[in-house]
């Protein structure tokens, strides 16, 4: 072997032992770095089972949701709730009616949280149900800013509210931080006062994660939250009468009633050659309801009063409300029922309505 090819084997094995005492060292290093973070992720794993059963087990809680303050407090809605369909129909109903209110102001909204956030829609909501314009700025984009005009906003919204019996289940901070339940209570607290000319889905619930921040541990719990009731409850109207007696200690006996008052409605209909089968429809635009007052009063009830073939909503909650004035110009109490559920095929309310006809007139001829 040449004097070259020795030196070159000389090197060659210095440089493996070289490498094999690198690779010795890094792999030392990497077993140390393993056993550190599975000594970190052991304790992060016992961390996590003392905290277990705080946790809702289904429920993800996003990194920045765990940003808190000591006894600071976050709510967010259960993901499962968002996919309810009684709570999804709950918020088409309040975009189309926010979209129908707004319609002239080209405001189109689409998603509540990422919409009514900043305080914009709010604003020209309350003013055009309220017919009050708030001294606020038209656009603000900071945060300051927005949460000023919130403020406003919510100020006159609670001053109004308040008084009628209504939680303020909302706030400032809530809105902003696009707390979707509470922008819902909100807006069902506004439609129910204003009497909005909607159907809100009944009994709809949703279940919130409430996070709070003590002694540095993260503690959550899930709420459910009642969103809607009845109709008459959320309108405040707690009288109850043999209607309510009756369904809520036979509603078993609904069809009964609901052949009663077919058979008496048809009694004197079908002088007019007019036959009723499905209730909660065939009176949904008042013009039948008219007619019978008129048949069980023993008058003619002039055409030019009301729409005989109405079209629109409005021609139809013009006709069921001019049905309810002759009710009272024959004796009776005003409805309990709006016109606005009768046209929205509320059966319940058609059926109060129909009820109280029945038990007033029930032996006329």
């Amino acid at each position: 072997m040449s004097g070259t090819a020795a030196t070159s084997a000389t090197l060659h094995s210095a440089k493996m032992k070289k490498d094999e005492s690198f690779l010795g060292k890094l792999g030392g290093t990497l077993v140390r770095r393993k056993r550190s973070k599975e000594v970190s992720d052991l304790h992060e794993e016992g961390k996590n089972a003392i905290n277990a059963p705080l946790l809702p087990s289904a429920t993800d809680i996003h990194p920045e949701d765990t940003l808190l303050e000591e006894n600071a407090e976050r709510i967010m809605l259960d993901p499962s709730s968002r996919e309810n369909l009684k709570f999804k129909d709950l918020l088409k109903v309040l975009i189309d009616w926010i979209n129908s209110e707004l319609e002239e102001e080209r405001i189109i909204v689409k998603d509540l949280e990422e919409d009514c956030y900043d305080g914009q829609v709010l604003q020209k909501l309350f003013e055009k149900l309220s017919g009050r314009k708030l001294n606020v700025a038209e656009v603000t984009q900071s945060e300051i800013g927005q949460k000023q005009k919130l403020q406003t906003v919510l100020e006159s919204v609670n001053e109004l509210l308040r008084p009628h019996g209504w939680t303020i289940e909302w706030s400032v901070d809530s809105i902003h931080s696009k707390n979707l339940v509470a922008i819902v209570y909100l807006l069902v607290a506004l439609a129910m006062h204003f009497q909005a000319p909607i159907r809100l889905p009944e009994h709809v619930s949703a279940q919130v994660v409430v996070v709070k921040k003590r002694e540095g541990i993260l503690q959550t719990a899930v709420v459910t939250k009642e969103l809607t009731s009845t109709t008459e409850m959320m309108l405040g109207r707690f009288e109850r009468d043999a209607f309510d007696t009756l369904l809520d200690h036979a509603p078993d006996k609904l069809n009964v009633v609901k052949t009663s008052l077919i058979t008496f409605v048809n009694k004197h209909l079908n002088k007019l050659n007019l036959e009723v089968t499905e209730l909660e429809s065939q009176f949904a635009d008042g013009v039948y309801l008219i007619l019978l007052m008129g048949l069980l009063e023993d008058y003619f009830v002039p055409l030019y009063n009301f729409f005989l073939t109405p079209e629109s909503f409005e021609q139809k909650v013009h006709n069921v409300a001019f049905a309810f004035e002759l009710m009272q110009d024959g004796g009776l109490k005003k409805p309990k029922a709006r016109p606005e559920d009768v046209v929205n095929l509320n059966l319940k309310s058609t059926l109060r309505v129909l009820y109280n006809l029945f038990t007033n007139y029930k032996n006329t001829e």
